[in-house]
């Protein structure tokens, strides 16, 4: 079990199983939400994750695929959780940052970089990883 948590500890949640993906998003929805070049992800099935403290506030935008993407959050501490995607009904993208074990937010291997069309010049594309220039390509 793997567990992670906002920044001031007031959600906290945890996942079973193995990670599907690991994944960078560097669309301007996630740019704008992280206040960075792009997000870093550990996607795991929807139904191997749970919140066990605390309720995270949400806040819902159609992403560039024309599908909802309801972004979860801490009400007190602003920290970006996860994201419950419609494009991936199935999958929570859970924000790497936030994954108390070190060893797993710092995944050795990035398997996939979404809209890359989006990406930052100043930000090069990840060695080995499958790069996608928009999510529905994926």
């Amino acid at each position: 079990m793997t567990k992670g948590s906002c920044m001031c500890g007031e959600v906290v949640y945890e996942y079973t199983g193995e990670p599907q993906a690991t994944a960078l998003c560097h669309c301007t929805d996630c740019q704008k939400w992280s206040g960075g070049a792009y997000t870093s992800n550990v996607v795991v099935p929807r139904k191997d994750f749970h919140v066990t403290k605390g309720s995270p506030k949400n806040y819902n935008v159609k992403g560039d695929s024309g599908k909802m993407n309801n972004h979860w959050f801490c009400g007190t501490c602003g920290s970006s959780l996860y994201t419950e995607l419609e494009i991936m009904a199935d999958a929570v993208c859970i924000k790497a940052g936030g994954i108390d074990d070190k060893s797993v937010r710092d995944f050795s291997k990035t398997g996939v970089e979404f809209y890359t069309k989006d990406r930052m010049g100043y930000s090069a594309p990840v060695q080995g990883a499958d790069q996608k220039p928009v999510f529905a390509d994926s």
